[in-house]
């Protein structure tokens, strides 16, 4: 089975298949639970580019893994499993930011409110949505632990990649931690804003995918330190296009409203350098004011305009630009086999040049 050609196929088909047996077994204890789990479910399911599992995938390939051996079922299973941590990072990070939509559809915690308001039940309805997305939330990242640690996988392999696993859950918590933190002290420096791009990006998107796939392959600590000095230079550079999406993306293809990480008070390196190239007064206002405030379009395109005049908008390209070529020498340093080699370059374009 060619596994490399057909792998978001194959990685839909263990999502699809863990998530129908651990909602049955859920379902059959209390089925008043059953939305919750349709909930989580049509999440993971609904959407998504699978970045992470694909970087694990092409790791472990490339330190060595045969996707014609025994061990290939249970790697897609393990590296598939990386989505349930995505998931609960998406659901408590909408949360977080009182966001409306993800994806083009309401979020979570706002479907809930939805239907609470709907059925007239008692207190608030914002409260209930809340406590569902907190709860579906965390199903996802227990979920995510079942099914790494379920893949039929010897217990030694499983072994060496835990350390990443564990790794990677405290990362994106902390990173997450941090990333309201920030918002809360108001610290606008660069140097914080890096700093949440790369603990709650960074580590979870790219660089622990890619060290839990080669440590799963085996591979020794010298690729793996190398792998992840690729992971962390392109997980930022990721980060950076995501926020300019947030500023700058079309709604009909991020699936989330213009100008949202300004509404949302992100202190992104974006707005960062913003504020910091800002020689005038008045363009140094306009981004400070933005912060955190209940922008209208008009004022969202007028604070678009802004960023770009002061140059922050090019500085941010330009840090892209370098992360981008420091990760990719990174990567052939690496020395992963092919087709693995060429695949993670082609990834890293397709992280930092995306539209969505």
């Amino acid at each position: 089975m060619d596994f490399d050609a057909g792998l978001p196929q194959h990685l839909e088909r263990h999502l699809a298949a863990f998530l129908a047996e651990a909602g049955a077994a859920v379902r059959a204890d209390e089925p008043a639970f059953g939305p919750g789990v349709d909930s989580l479910t049509g999440f993971v399911l609904g959407g998504g580019k699978r970045l992470r599992p694909t970087f694990a995938w092409w790791a472990w390939r490339g330190a060595g893994g045969d996707p014609d051996g025994a061990d290939a079922e249970g790697v897609l299973q393990a590296v598939a499993s990386l989505e349930l941590v995505q998931a609960c990072a998406l659901i408590h990070d909408d949360l977080i930011d009182s966001s409306d939509s993800r994806r083009g559809r309401p979020t979570v915690h706002v479907s809930y409110a939805r239907e609470h308001r709907a059925n007239g039940w008692l207190g608030a309805p914002e409260t209930f949505g809340l406590a569902a997305a907190v709860l579906i939330g965390d199903l996802a990242l227990a979920w995510a632990d079942d099914m790494f640690g379920s893949a039929p996988l010897p217990a030694a392999t499983l072994d060496a990649a835990r350390p990443a696993w564990r790794a990677m859950r405290t990362e994106v918590l902390a990173g997450q931690y941090l990333d309201v933190r920030t918002q809360a002290t108001g610290d606008t420096s660069p140097e914080a804003a890096l700093q949440v791009c790369r603990l709650k990006t960074a580590a979870y998107t790219v660089q622990r995918p890619l060290h839990l796939g080669a440590a799963l392959a085996g591979a020794d600590a010298r690729r793996i330190a190398t792998l992840r000095e690729f992971g962390d230079e392109l997980g930022v550079a990721f980060q950076l296009r995501d926020d300019l999406l947030g500023v700058f993306g079309d709604p009909s293809v991020t699936g989330k409203p213009a100008g949202d990480d300004l509404r949302e008070g992100k202190r992104t390196l974006l707005v960062a350098l913003g504020l910091q190239l800002a020689a005038d007064p008045e363009q140094h206002k306009l981004i400070a004011d933005a912060i955190g405030a209940d922008l209208g379009d008009d004022e969202v395109d007028t604070v678009r305009r802004t960023l770009t005049e002061v140059g922050a908008v090019d500085a941010v390209e330009d840090r892209i630009t370098a992360l981008t070529a420091t990760a990719l020498d990174a990567l052939e340093r690496a020395g992963l086999a092919e087709p693995a080699a060429t695949r993670l370059a082609e990834l890293a374009e397709l992280a930092t040049q995306r539209t969505s």
